[in-house]
């Protein structure tokens, strides 16, 4: 049940577009996107380095995948009760402290002998995982309760938007130096823009929230104790599904892809993510106006969704023969899949103020955690189906929980936030 808020005036009326904390919410998921992209980046150069043969890579890599979505799942939890409880700005310090100096830590991998480099690898890529679970969720939420309701779609695509391009930085970070250095480069810009955060103010709402003592935050376990409830909560989640399918199977295993279809330039995965998060970040932008444009978040996201379904299908049933066309395809199924911002903003406005960091923080980690059961699926199904019918299972339980979550959750275009779960 939802009641309003005893509010004092919002700050809400006379924060712009690019006000501090917008800005510095977008440069946080740049810092977040590039550290969290990082891994699929230089996993095949990394792990060649540490002396792994090429049949070890696939296997050795989707564990380190999986430790860090793992992570990601913990730290989802963790950092959205904290944000309900102690406020979005303290998980916006608390976790870039985290991951920026597990980055670093991962810089120093080759010279590591007090235990087994793969194994402190994983650990290392699973701190960082809790450390990055909560960026997104804390800015987006933030963003959203000091942007006025007309703007709040722009606002976060802007947010993802610009942040999603800390996959090209990346991509040019490995390219022109190597992985170690990306390591420390990711954990430096962690630490720069800790400086930034300074001068950035709480949002509105969750002060007037933290001032009624009697008001319960960031209960998770509170998801689970009411059906309705729990139904957007699940949906929420089924609508991100598509994105990290694409994301963690189609892109990062492009290089099995790439064989399975015939292609003899070899596919590198690190640059079939770049593209894909050109696309996306490309798609966010967009996302917000055609939200607006529509009036309705549903609509544009089912739409993206849609023209991700069918780059996805031409991926990989038209059997293209060039490695260019697979990259093309990687930034057309980005595009597609660039309702994440909207798909974030979509949780958090599914909730009151009480719960809301909860919900936008822990939602997108949940999907980010599926990638561990769609890698494990996906390699399951490899021997007995191939590499492209594997990934295509895969993507139909994907897509269909996708679609049916969108279509059937309520709609928050417009939406007043300032009310309170019981």
């Amino acid at each position: 049940m939802a009641v309003p808020t005893v509010s004092s005036k919002s700050q809400s009326s006379t924060v712009g577009l690019f006000s501090l904390p917008v800005i510095v919410a977008a440069l946080g998921y740049f810092v977040d996107i590039y550290d969290l992209l990082l891994f699929g980046i230089v996993r095949v150069p990394s792990l060649k380095d540490l002396g792994l043969a090429s049949d070890q890579i696939s296997s050795v890599g989707a564990t380190i995948l999986n430790w860090q979505m793992g992570g990601l799942l913990l730290g989802g939890i963790l950092w959205g009760v904290l944000g309900d409880k102690r406020g979005r700005l303290s998980v916006l310090f608390g976790s870039i402290i985290t991951y920026s100096i597990a980055n670093i830590a991962c810089g120093f991998i080759k010279h590591i002998t007090f235990m087994d480099p793969i194994t402190y690898y994983a650990l290392m890529r699973f701190i960082a995982g809790i450390g990055l679970a909560g960026e997104l969720g804390a800015g987006i939420t933030l963003v959203s309760e000091v942007l006025p309701k007309e703007k709040r779609a722009i606002g976060t695509s802007l947010v993802a938007g610009i942040g999603l391009f800390g996959a090209v930085v990346a991509y040019f970070t490995v390219k022109l130096f190597d992985w170690q250095l990306a390591f420390f480069v990711g954990g430096g810009l962690g630490f720069g823009l800790l400086l930034l955060r300074v001068g950035v103010v709480e949002s509105g709402m969750f002060k007037d929230v933290s001032d009624q003592k009697h008001v319960s935050r960031g209960d998770f376990l509170s998801f689970f104790t009411n059906w309705d409830r729990l139904k957007r909560y699940l949906k929420c989640i089924g609508i991100g599904l598509p994105t990290w399918f694409v994301i963690g199977i189609l892109a990062t295993f492009s290089n099995e892809f790439g064989k399975a279809l015939g292609i003899g330039e070899e596919i590198q995965p690190g640059l079939a993510i770049m593209w894909c998060y050109v696309g996306l970040a490309v798609g966010d932008l967009a996302s917000g106006f055609i939200s607006q444009a529509l009036a309705s978040r549903k609509k544009a996201v089912t739409l993206l969704m849609i023209v991700s379904l069918l780059f996805g299908l031409i991926y990989l049933y038209t059997g293209i023969k060039s490695a260019a066309a697979l990259y093309g395809l990687c930034l057309a199924m980005g595009f597609g899949i660039g309702y994440w911002a909207m798909f974030v903003t979509i949780g958090a406005e599914q909730f009151g103020t009480n719960l809301r960091a909860t919900a936008a923080t822990t939602v997108p980690n949940m999907v980010r955690g599926m990638v561990i059961l769609m890698t494990s699926l996906y390699g399951d199904l490899k021997p007995s189906l191939g590499v492209i019918d594997a990934g295509a299972v895969v993507g139909l339980i994907a897509f269909a929980l996708g679609f049916y979550s969108i279509l059937t959750i309520p709609e928050t275009h417009g939406k007043d936030l300032n009310y309170l779960e019981e």
